[in-house]
């Protein structure tokens, strides 16, 4: 075990482990977190198929994509907390193990219900994988390179989102749709055995001793919260975050089926054409996420006004590309174009959440993004999306949805407002406890935020 931040709390250039040891863990990390992608959107490649065999409407269809985030959400901040506490690489072994597990397990489904709960399965192992992936980074390796690892790291959620369309939509129209989901779970089990070679850290522990005002649990919830984050910025970001999802979770579940209906393309040929637009959103992740680390070494708050203008111009390109009167090709460009854009926020949103967190919870507040853009964002997309295709038609939710870039774009910008004065309370309140070097309680713990933010 390591200890976090003694390398890297005040700035300093070093690495947390050696640096072939965190890269190798960043590789695992970068490589489950495709596995994590792969299970959850290979079924959309598979839509077709299941509307063809089971009769099923496009909200039915939403709902297995939907089911996951909303598991994902309700479960992320209980599992973090745990991870927290317990161990950050054995909690994610368990995860990755649950979810490739319940991804075989859909193989045998026989209706639509059993395909569900299989489903919900999933979503239970990857609680918290995201957040706790995102800790992981935070401690191994230098501040300089949060924003552009993490935006790596959930540029591998795009990569595993196109190896799972492209890989569902080959598989099943050679061999069925049930041998899809064999095919991509196996291989999960091999990497979280692989896991448990990553180094793992020791975080500092944050007691939440008993008080008069402390009876029962929402009373403890309030004083988690109150320790979180000594600002609004956290809050901010998670609905900003929220709102952008919408439009990312949209645009992956249903964009093989809109190539499939109004380009006439086989199921296999829109699973292609589709993880092109995916691919550039991890391509974008990671770029965008670069370009933040080296904008914010001007100023830190910058980074999150570059979110506001991307998403904004995001909003426009998908807008434009489902309404305007283009042709076949001048409309993909158009969308591939947004797609570049749309993963913009992922990295750098979540590397400015754990600058405000206080350094014993990053897990934990990581995870309280999680749970937010999880329940609010991606679990709304593809539902929101079946349902207004099923009143009005597939392309007035493609051409609509994404509109809700622009009050992400508002919250960004609010976010950006707050920022600095958050992440600098956070950071003097991880020098306090590392120079006592010993767990502090609750009460002690809200006190220095506050004499930090005063």
């Amino acid at each position: 075990m390591i200890t976090a931040e003694t390398n890297n709390s005040n700035g300093s250039q070093d690495f947390s482990v050696s640096k072939g040891r965190a890269w190798f863990a960043f590789g695992m990390i970068f490589l489950l977190m495709m596995s994590d992608y792969i299970d959850r959107q290979i079924i959309v490649s598979l839509f077709p198929h299941l509307k063809e065999e089971w009769g099923l409407s496009d909200k039915q269809l939403g709902a297995l994509v939907s089911v996951i985030s909303i598991v994902v959400a309700l479960g992320s901040i209980p599992v973090a907390i745990m991870a927290d506490r317990f161990g950050r690489v054995k909690s994610i072994f368990v995860m990755a193990s649950i979810w490739s597990v319940a991804t075989i397990s859909c193989m045998f489904a026989r209706n639509y219900s059993q395909l569900f709960a299989a489903r919900a399965v999933v979503g239970l192992g990857e609680t918290g994988y995201g957040s706790v992936g995102s800790a992981l980074i935070s401690a191994l390796f230098p501040k300089r390179l949060h924003a552009t690892l993490l935006g790596a790291f959930f540029g591998a959620s795009s990569v595993g989102a196109v190896l799972g369309v492209v890989l569902g939509g080959v598989i099943a129209e050679h061999w069925g749709w049930r041998a899809a989901f064999g095919a991509v779970g196996f291989p999960g089990l091999l990497m979280a055995l692989l896991f448990l070679l990553v180094p793992d850290y020791k975080n500092v522990i944050v007691k939440i001793a008993p008080t008069l005002d402390s009876k029962g649990p929402v009373a403890h919830l309030k004083r988690v919260v109150r320790t979180l984050s000594s600002g609004p910025t956290m809050w901010l970001l998670c609905v900003a975050g929220s709102f952008q999802m919408i439009v990312v979770s949209t645009v992956w579940a249903w964009m093989p089926s809109f190539l499939n209906r109004y380009h006439n393309l086989s199921a296999a040929d829109a699973a292609k054409q589709a993880a092109v637009l995916v691919l550039l959103g991890a391509v974008g992740a990671l770029f965008w996420g670069g370009a933040a680390d080296r904008l914010g070494r001007r100023r830190s708050s910058y980074k999150l006004l570059l979110l506001s203008f991307i998403t904004v111009a995001d909003a426009l390109l998908f807008i434009i590309g489902f309404t305007a009167p283009l042709s076949t090709k001048a409309q993909y460009l158009v969308v591939l174009c947004g797609g570049f854009l749309m993963t913009c926020t992922v990295g750098v949103s979540v590397s400015a959440v754990l600058d405000v967190t206080h350094p014993g919870l990053r897990s934990t507040g990581a995870a309280v993004h999680a749970f937010a853009i999880n329940l609010f964002g991606l679990a709304v997309g593809p539902f929101l999306g079946g349902v207004i295709s099923d009143f009005w038609s597939l392309k007035t939710a493609m051409a609509v949805i994404p509109a809700v870039g622009f009050l992400a774009a508002v919250f960004y910008w609010k976010a950006s407002r707050t920022y600095e004065v958050d992440a600098y309370a956070a950071a003097q309140l991880g020098r306090e406890e590392l120079e006592q070097d010993v767990a502090i309680p609750m009460e002690q713990a809200v006190s220095l935020k506050e004499v930090s933010a005063a």
